[in-house]
């Protein structure tokens, strides 16, 4: 009996009892379809977590003040001090101090209300350099970005991102018109394309002016040397380190620090965030596809359960191809074809069931579902290997049988 003719005989084995074998591939095709959309839950929430906080901007290091003790002896927690500077911005961008730095921005953060005539939103009023939006990596949709005239000149401008924008012009472009901020008059020269959001925070409900009109028209008081934020941009993500080792030793060095430890500043890279952020995908991905595979070991033990049962329907078939000259080996091979049958159709069912699921839930839960192909191979191959271990001691059971005995049974 030839290769072809074995699976020709599996195959109408598993057609003669359709309800039987539907229920045996039920298992499998469960078992597939979850660990699949388990697994591309946990890709699709690790792409969602980097895509997020490459928003941020890339090669991006954020240096943030150290924490603040009040007089009664209270910590506050990081960033709660006021401990950079314009300055410390300003030495930064040297390129005989950190020559890895590509672009430095400083920013000062206030919540504040715009007004546009008789409309009013409170916004993140966001004082900075021209080189913010290179380095958070975002681009203007309408107008124009801040420039060094504007920072050297306290110009009265501003660009609004897309949703202060749309909440403040319902109609008409924006872009020339004018808002108040703390009753400083200002006009708008651009609007920010949309980069959606982080977390719960809008990137996009902010509100940009220059760090000279920040700090002397509308923030005033200390706030007119001191900043919240200092971003960095390095020149690669190969530099990165370089980076972070350089604006730290200067840093240090401006505040008449020796030792690192008592810094009074953090910085922190995307990189540890990304890291951070997927190995904790990865870790509930494992537990929640390990929690999916004990679903195919069930549909395992269905595969057997069923084998099982047809080597006993099937035993005078047996003893007959035995006494035809049917050897143990071929035997063998047609129950676990059979067995390799049942895997592989409900392994295609649970695949075709995982790519509805990607489609569909994803508009119910709000996340992503990453399927790959590899994944998708591997999981397929995964049910046929079921199908096969599971069929082994079926068909080695049949295999086993004398065919003297297997005659006379009833």
């Amino acid at each position: 009996m030839t290769w072809r003719d074995s699976f020709g005989t599996a195959l109408g084995a598993v057609r003669s009892h359709k309800l039987r074998s539907g229920l045996t591939m039920l298992g499998i095709l469960i078992g597939i379809a979850a660990v699949i959309l388990t697994v591309g839950l946990g890709s699709g929430a690790q792409d969602k977590v980097r895509s997020q906080i490459s928003a941020l901007g890339t090669n991006l290091l954020v240096i943030s003040p150290g924490s603040s003790t009040a007089s009664t002896g209270v910590r506050g927690g990081l960033g709660s001090s006021t401990t950079l500077t314009v300055s410390d911005a300003d030495a930064l961008t040297s390129k005989v101090v950190a020559p890895d730095i590509e672009a430095v921005a400083p920013t000062l953060t206030s919540s504040e209300t715009l007004l546009n005539g008789t409309t009013s939103w409170t916004s993140s009023v966001v004082g900075t350099t021209a080189d913010w939006a290179s380095v958070r990596a975002r681009t203007v949709s309408e107008g124009r970005f801040l420039d060094a005239a504007d920072e050297s000149s306290d110009a009265a401008v501003v660009v609004l991102g897309s949703t202060t924008a749309s909440e403040l012009f319902t109609v008409g472009d924006p872009v020339g018109q004018d808002v108040t901020v703390d009753g400083v008059q200002l006009q708008v020269v651009g609007v920010l394309a949309s980069s959606g959001s982080t977390g719960s925070t809008d990137d996009d409900d902010t509100a940009i002016v220059p760090m000279s009109t920040a700090q002397q028209r509308i923030f005033g008081g200390a706030t007119r040397t001191e900043v919240q934020d200092i971003y960095v941009e390095a020149t690669s993500g190969s530099t990165l380190a370089g980076a972070y080792q350089e604006a730290d030793d200067e840093l240090l060095q401006l505040h008449g620090i020796t030792t690192a430890a008592d810094a009074d500043f953090t910085i922190t890279s995307q990189q540890s965030l990304v890291s951070t952020a997927t190995s904790v995908d990865k870790t509930l991905t494992v537990l929640l596809a390990g929690i999916a595979a004990i679903s195919l070991l069930v549909g395992g033990i269905g595969v057997m359960n069923i084998m099982l049962v047809s080597v006993t329907e099937r035993i005078r078939e047996i003893g007959l191809r035995k006494a035809l000259g049917a050897t143990p080996s071929l035997i063998r091979r047609q129950f676990l074809l059979e067995a390799s049958v049942l895997g592989l159709a409900g392994g295609l069912l649970g695949l075709a069931l995982a790519f509805v699921g990607a489609a569909v839930l994803p508009h119910l839960i709000s996340d992503p579902i990453a399927i790959s192909a590899t994944a998708s191979v591997a999981a397929v191959g995964t049910a046929v290997l079921i199908g096969i271990v599971f069929g082994v001691y079926p068909a080695s059971r049949a295999a086993r049988l004398a065919p003297i005995d297997a005659l006379r049974s009833e």
